[in-house]
């Protein structure tokens, strides 16, 4: 009997006119001359990647296509969830926050025998929509219900932004076929910078949520934790909402960076922690039309060529020893408040899966290094950071007037260092104050963001425009706060049975390496 050969696929990339990109005889045609050989040879050709090329006026999009040469491609089963039942007697884990680490920690978990138990502060997706509507039109934060806290964590209504460059902390492609399974667009697996949409997330989240449900796990919302049970230096549980104490053979702790109750919480028990960079800065708002024009290279005025999304950037720098950056771009986007308190304004970005707002957000922001801030440390010790972010927080409160109006100022004007007579138009729901952003921020930040603007507009002729606004303030992009571990084990160095997790450990910066991360901590119970 002979040996069947193992499947090889026949990868062949090509580049083609963005007009030509979707052309089927194109894309033959283009195959065949790469493989050189007569189209008439391919069956069938199934695109694996496609990005776009837009340095150049002539707009390319670089497509890798498995070829199916003399004959059909093997069929391709879809991704489906496949998790075995949890067993009676498995070992329970407690995993604190319901975000992209603690979802994926929870389903990792179930595969390798225990059963999670999520405990997550905030609603689940359904109600948590209805509990940003005082947000927008009052200016009402539900303290433990909005866009930072409840089930999906901060990114269920912040785009769905999925491009990584973690691809060394774990699979990745396992991350996306997972989002795939719950029902995100399967584009996600091909796309070079792939994204949901703060619409379709919800969905995708419930649909986790009932995985880890139907496996036999457990999902609790409005479930607080307001304290560590500690026994003989181990950590034995925890107590939710003040009332009921919770025990379990491991906790993985996956607050995501806004939950500062839980710093405070570790620092009163003299659980470790460290101060890390982080970074602060403000959202630029400009006409989506205008990004386009710059990114793809045509008068302004002109419709936006076929084919082609709501065209992105990133733009970095460093000045005087630290980084000056664009931070969760949002093409055709919406600028949201992100506040988890009533006495602090924040700004964060989001785009709907078509990404056809008229607007293109951006974080703008300063890297911030312990030294920046040692008078806060040395009054408020390892929580300095979070200090230094909670008193922007406030001033863009005052700033602004009250409820969650934000105080903003146009760019030319923030260059200029003057005040704005009129504020350009925003996509910002709770409206616009005009504010001096650049005598809010303290100088080394303000003078830095400056420096780096002028140089990005050096780079992006037309991005320095009278029609863009710089909102305040972006705060959370990251925890200033890590919370340690073993590298090995995955421990808390002090607190054998507590796992840090996800962002708001330290240990990730988007929904993906977030992800890996919480399958990660679950691999390591």
């Amino acid at each position: 009997m002979t040996e069947q050969k193992a499947y090889e696929p026949i990868l062949v990339d090509v580049a083609l006119r963005i007009e030509q990109s979707e052309d089927e005889s194109a894309q033959r045609k283009a195959v065949a001359r790469k493989l050189c050989i007569p189209p008439s040879r391919i069956r069938e050709l199934r695109l694996r990647k496609h990005s776009i090329d837009a340095r150049k006026p002539q707009i390319k999009a670089n497509l890798r296509f498995e070829v199916g040469l003399d004959a059909e491609l093997p069929a391709e089963p879809e991704p489906t969830v496949s998790l075995p039942s949890i067993h009676d007697t498995a070992k329970t884990v407690l995993i604190v926050g319901s975000g992209p680490a603690g979802l994926f920690a929870a389903l990792t978990a179930i595969e390798r025998g225990w059963k999670p138990i999520v405990l997550e502060r905030g609603k689940d997706a359904s109600a948590r929509r209805f509990d940003l509507a005082p947000l927008l039109r009052e200016g009402r934060v539900v303290e433990d219900s909005n866009y930072c806290f409840g089930e999906g964590g901060a990114g269920t209504f912040s785009d769905g932004k999925l491009y990584t460059r973690a691809t060394k902390r774990g699979p990745v492609r396992k991350v996306y076929e997972t989002f795939v399974a719950h029902g995100a667009p399967p584009r996600i697996l091909i796309d070079a910078h792939p994204h949901i949409g703060s619409n379709l997330l919800p969905n995708v989240v419930k649909a986790i949520r009932q995985s880890i449900i139907d496996a036999g796990g457990e999902v609790r919302f409005e479930a607080k934790v307001t304290d560590f049970l500690i026994e003989k230096g181990k950590m034995q549980g925890l107590v939710i909402n003040d009332a009921e104490e919770i025990t379990g053979r491991a906790v993985i702790l996956a607050t995501g960076h806004s939950a500062r109750d839980i710093y405070r919480l570790l620092d009163r028990h003299e659980i470790s922690l460290e101060q890390k960079p982080f970074a602060v800065g403000v959202r630029i708002e400009h006409p989506q039309p205008l990004i386009d024009s710059l990114q793809y290279h045509y008068e302004r005025g002109k419709e936006r060529p076929l084919f082609l999304p709501a065209a992105r950037y990133s733009l970095a720098t460093k000045i005087r020893n630290r980084g000056v950056h664009s931070f969760c771009m949002c093409p055709g986007g919406f600028i949201v408040p992100a506040a988890t308190e009533n006495d602090e304004v924040v700004v964060n970005g989001m785009s709907l899966s078509k990404r056809d707002s008229p607007f293109a957000n951006s974080g703008m922001v300063v890297t911030i290094e312990p030294e920046d801030i040692v008078d806060l440390t040395n009054q408020h010790g390892v929580l300095g950071g979070i200090v230094f972010q909670k008193q922007l927080e406030q001033l863009a409160k005052r700033a602004g007037g009250g409820s969650q109006v934000a105080p903003a100022q146009r760019l030319i004007d923030f260059l200029k260092k003057r005040d704005s007579k009129t504020l350009a138009k925003t996509s910002y729901k709770p409206g616009l104050a005009e504010s001096r952003i650049d005598e809010l921020l303290p100088d080394f930040i303000s003078d830095r963001m400056a420096e780096g603007l002028s140089l990005f507009g050096n780079k992006m002729r037309g991005y320095i425009s009278d029609e863009c606004n710089l909102i305040g303030f972006e705060t959370r992009t990251s925890s200033p706060v890590r919370i340690p571990r073993d590298p090995g084990s995955l421990r808390h160095p002090q607190l054998p049975g507590l796992f840090p997790c996800g962002e708001g450990a330290g240990f990730a910066g988007g929904i993906v390496s977030a992800a890996l991360d919480g399958m990660r901590c679950a691999d390591a119970l």
